[in-house]
């Protein structure tokens, strides 16, 4: 059975949202999630305790050596600011979004997918051979949004997270 891996980003503290997030990618049947950092607080980090989570740091995430270690001891993995995950054949690149240096090596880098945040925008287009995706945003954006990515078959789906 393909993997559905769950995408979320800038959640800026807000961890009620993003339990309600979590909680609707799973209902979809993700298994494997990638907060594209800007998580800001530990309360964030907490959701994603016990899950298959990763995660890399955002340009708000100013306490990252001390939200790093609490991530590590609830099990998160924590790739820094970019991070590389093989998923049924695919490689899945992510970043924040506010390093261009990380961006233009996962596309020059043949990765399949760059899955980045920061501009809280949604954004689902192509780079040469790499498909770049931006699930949106948890705080400031309209609407709140996560995606999932079904890597293997490219399947991708937006989803709105209630206020």
């Amino acid at each position: 059975m393909p993997v559905t891996v769950g995408l979320l980003s800038d959640s800026h503290a807000r961890w009620e949202r993003t339990k309600r997030a979590l909680q609707a990618l799973r209902e979809r049947g993700a298994t494997t999630f990638i907060h594209c950092g800007d998580v800001e607080d530990e309360l964030v980090l907490d959701q994603l305790a016990g899950l298959d989570s990763h995660l890399v740091w955002g340009n708000c995430d100013w306490n990252a050596v001390t939200l790093g270690r609490y991530a590590a001891d609830l099990g998160i993995a924590v790739h820094g600011l970019s991070g590389e995950l093989e998923l049924d054949g695919k490689r899945i690149a992510f970043t924040h979004g506010h390093e261009p240096a990380a961006m233009r090596a996962a596309v020059s880098g043949g990765a399949d997918y760059l899955v980045h945040g920061h501009t809280h925008e949604r954004r689902d287009e192509r780079q040469a051979s790499t498909r770049i995706l931006n699930p949106g945003a948890l705080h400031r954006a309209r609407p709140f949004t996560v995606a999932t990515l079904v890597p293997s078959t490219g399947a991708f789906e937006w989803i709105e997270v209630p206020s």
